[in-house]
C-alpha cells in the first residue's frame, strides 16, 4: 500500500490589516509523505503557525488546497473534516493544551474516547503510550503536578492514540529550556520510526532542522527547500 501524502497546493493566505489585505504565505507548493520526516524553520512571526494550522485543516488558505492523498480536507463538511483530524492527523502545540480536571491518563486517551473507541481499549492504549513516552508512572498524576517538559510528552502521547498517518507539531519546544527540547525532538524522531507516521515540525530551533530529513524554510510567505 503506497504511503499517504499531504499535500499543499498554490497556498495564499492573505490577513486583514483595516482594509488592507496583508499577505503572509504566497504560493506553497509541497508535498509530505508519510514515513518521513520534515522541519518547517522560519524566524518569528514569520507564517509557520499559520501554515500548520492550514495543512492540519485547523484554518482554510485564502487560495490554494490542502489535498490529503486526493481529498481537499478544507471541501470537507465539518462534522468529516473533526473525523478526519481526529483519525488521521495527531496535533502537538507550543503549550500541551492538557485539561487539568483529568488525570494524565484520562488526557491521553481523550481523542480516542471522541472516535468512539471502547474505554477500556482507550486505557490500555494510553498506558502503552505513556510508557513509550516515559511516563506511565504519572498516570494518575493531574497535568499541574508535572514539568513542562512531561506534559508535553503526555500531548505527544495523546496525538498518537488514534495511531495517525501524520503527526504535525508547531513549535513544540518553544516554552521549554534547551535540554527539554531537545529531548522532545529526539522523542519525536523515536516514534516516527516506531509507528511510522510522517512528522512534520516547524521551529526557529536549529536543532530541529539537525533531527528531521528534510528542512524548508518559510520566509517572506514563500517556502523553500534547504
Amino acid at each position: 500500500m503506497n504511503n499517504a501524502t499531504l499535500t499543499a497546493q498554490q497556498i495564499n493566505k492573505n490577513f486583514m490589516q483595516g482594509k488592507t489585505p496583508i499577505s503572509v504565505l504566497h504560493t506553497i507548493d509541497v508535498i509530505f509523505v508519510q514515513g518521513q520526516t520534515y522541519a518547517i524553520t522560519g524566524l518569528s512571526g514569520a507564517g509557520k503557525s499559520t501554515f500548520m494550522h492550514i495543512i492540519a485543516g485547523l484554518d482554510t488558505p485564502t487560495t490554494g488546497s490542502v489535498l490529503f492523498n486526493n481529498t481537499a480536507i478544507q471541501k470537507l463538511p465539518a462534522d468529516e473534516r473533526a473525523h478526519f483530524l481526529n483519525k488521521s492527523i495527531g496535533l502537538v502545540f507550543q503549550s500541551p493544551h492538557l485539561i487539568g480536571e483529568l488525570s494524565v491518563i484520562e488526557n491521553v486517551m481523550l481523542p480516542g474516547l471522541i472516535a468512539g473507541n471502547k474505554k477500556s481499549d482507550c486505557a490500555q492504549k494510553a498506558l502503552e503510550l505513556l510508557h513509550k513516552v516515559g511516563l506511565a508512572q504519572k498516570a494518575d498524576s493531574k497535568p499541574g503536578e508535572l514539568s513542562g517538559g512531561q506534559q508535553q510528552r503526555v500531548a505527544i502521547a495523546r496525538a498518537l492514540i488514534n495511531d495517525p498517518l501524520f503527526l504535525l507539531a508547531d513549535e513544540p519546544t518553544g516554552n521549554l529550556d534547551h535540554t527539554t527540547g531537545i529531548a522532545i525532538i529526539d522523542l519525536l524522531v523515536v516514534c516516527q520510526r516506531t509507528w511510522g507516521m510522517g512528522i512534520i515540525v516547524s521551529s526557529h530551533d536549529a536543532y530541529v532542522a539537525q533531527a528531521m530529513e528534510h528542512v524548508y524554510e518559510l520566509a517572506d510567505g514563500i517556502l523553500t527547500k534547504k
